[in-house]
């Protein structure tokens, strides 16, 4: 053990930079050989990457949906298992951010900025093409919610859970570095500080970034199509490049306050703003329908979620499953390293049950209770006749938020609300995935020096830039997401390993309760003797 925290925390100093080597360097080439490769191929990129995600989609889809299913009973069962109880940390560490601070930066983290697009398109794009159920139907607004859930419920956060949980003991509890190849070192014991290590975390970088740049470009664009929507400001490549620079800008002066004073800051902001629109939503929209069809959401969704969630389209065949659910599992086992690392940074001190409840159940249900909210509503405006949020879906997805508040009362404010909010999850994804970035370079810090958390906001960014200036945002992720597979193997791979680790620790409790308990015992035996050696 101590040998593990004097590596983990001893300072590897190259050109000024506290880093490891191996991986800052390597993972710096390769993301530039990526960016020039995807600039290079363009359109032929995207075509075979699309290819392959099809092909391991097609044939790999099983595999998904079994491993999917895998994580989330795994980490219910550890929660209420005889691990439940272990701290993070040491039976006296204690949670470093308050619970409802936590909430906020896993929420702004994981999910925040892609359900302010979803919510209201995905049911939409169900409703008109469901996988079993007649088209524009009852029945068809029904699945399009039990899918939605599935999607961007408890399966999804139980990916994060996972990784998030292995993480942080394996940091906390284990004295290791907050890197990737941590949650490995009961398979590679210290072989974890060498070569095979390095390759792990060149591996969690590459995901990071270019998920995190793919996402903030293909995002910038939706934000400029909102702006155009709204304000009739042109949303052309000149504002995309102008709102990457602004939310790059904000993100890296978030990344130099650190956790404590940028990000989570920042993420209690984001949660005061996305309550304040929700509440709006439901006060100005159809107010009693939302509530009672939460309810329905829900009974739906637990009663029908083993059959979808194992559903493989094994009978009736088609492509649906493959464009939508296989392609959801591709993306948050792909995005798991960037917010499992997150995760697991902010929940020192929390027991293992507190902390698989905490990232389970929490952001399910209030991410169930968003969707309603917009999805159900937007349904609902379909169903009595109001065809206009179908169209702008079909048309461009990135307008269906604002459409859809068209029909509400005070639009503009609410329309403000919305890019504000927008803006914010996309900063403080960018701050949050800089610091995990930062951290695998750096060999497992959890505070690195200023300048090389400057470093990765900067490049984060300025990769967004390229790459939507010249093309090649689909290209990389497509690519990301079919790397989704060989992951969903590590995870499962990932799952014995914490399972050992675990299992390890309560071994040492209970080694530790019998020796105090026998101390004790002695202690008593040998008082009554001095007892009577004094009579």
């Amino acid at each position: 053990m101590s040998q593990k925290v004097t590596r983990s925390d001893e300072k590897k100093s190259i050109f000024g930079l506290e880093i490891n080597g191996p991986v800052f360097f390597s993972s710096t080439i390769l993301i530039i050989i990526g960016i020039a490769l995807t600039l290079y191929f363009g359109d032929a990129a995207e075509v075979f990457f699309n290819k392959t995600q099809n092909q391991i989609a097609e044939y790999g889809g099983w595999v998904f949906v079994l491993s999917v299913n895998v994580f989330l009973i795994f980490v219910l069962y550890l929660a209420f298992s005889k691990f439940g109880s272990i701290r993070l940390g040491g039976k006296n560490a204690e949670p470093e951010f308050k619970t409802l601070s936590w909430f906020s930066m896993l929420f702004s983290a994981g999910m925040g900025i892609g359900l302010l697009f979803y919510s209201v398109a995905e049911p939409v794009m169900h409703f008109g093409n469901p996988p079993t159920a007649d088209p524009n139907s009852v029945a068809a607004a029904k699945e399009a919610m039990n899918f939605t859930f599935l999607h961007w419920g408890f399966h999804a956060w139980g990916i994060y859970a996972l990784v998030g949980l292995a993480l942080a003991f394996f940091t906390y509890s284990r004295g290791l570095p907050l890197t990737f190849r941590s949650v490995f070192y009961p398979f590679l014991g210290d072989k974890i500080y060498g070569p095979i290590g390095d390759i792990i975390d060149i591996f969690a970088v590459l995901a990071t970034l270019f998920g995190l740049a793919t996402s903030l470009g293909l995002g910038v664009q939706q934000v400029a199509a909102g702006l155009e929507q709204v304000f009739g400001i042109s949303s052309g490549i000149t504002t995309q490049v102008l709102l990457i620079a602004g939310i790059t800008g904000v993100a890296t002066i978030s990344v130099v306050l650190g956790v404590d004073k940028g990000v989570k800051v920042l993420s209690e902001w984001n949660i005061r703003i996305a309550v304040v629109l929700l509440l709006l939503v439901v006060v100005l929209g159809p107010t009693l329908f939302i509530f009672e069809s939460y309810l329905e959401n829900l009974g739906n969704y637990f009663s029908g979620v083993v059959e979808n969630s194992l559903w493989n389209e094994s009978f009736t065949g088609g492509e649906w499953q493959n464009s939508w659910t296989l392609f959801y599992w591709g993306w948050w086992i792909a995005w798991s390293p960037f917010v499992g690392t997150f995760i697991a940074r902010v929940s020192k001190g929390r027991t293992v049950k507190e902390f698989i409840l905490g990232v389970l159940v929490v952001p399910s249900l209030l991410t169930f209770f968003w969707i309603t909210a917009f999805g159900t509503s937007a349904l609902d405006m379909i169903l009595n006749g109001n065809e206009t949020i179908a169209t702008a879906v079909d048309n461009d997805v990135a307008t269906a938020l604002f459409i859809f508040f068209e029909d509400f009362p005070f639009t503009i404010a609410l329309n403000v609300i919305g890019i504000i909010l927008i803006i914010g999850f996309f900063v403080t994804s960018s701050d949050s995935g800089s610091l995990v970035i930062d951290s695998l370079t750096s060999g497992g810090k959890i505070e690195a020096p200023v300048g090389q958390r400057i470093f990765w906001a900067i490049t984060e960014g300025t990769v967004a830039a390229v790459l939507l200036i010249g093309g090649g945002l689909g290209a990389l992720q497509t690519a990301s997401i079919a790397t989704g597979l060989p992951f969903a193997i590590i995870l499962l791979i990932m799952c014995y390993s914490l399972y050992r680790g675990l299992k390890e620790e309560v071994a040492k409790k209970e080694k530790f309760k019998e020796s105090e308990q026998k101390k004790d015992y002695e202690d008593i035996v040998s008082n009554i003797i001095k007892k009577r050696n004094k009579k």
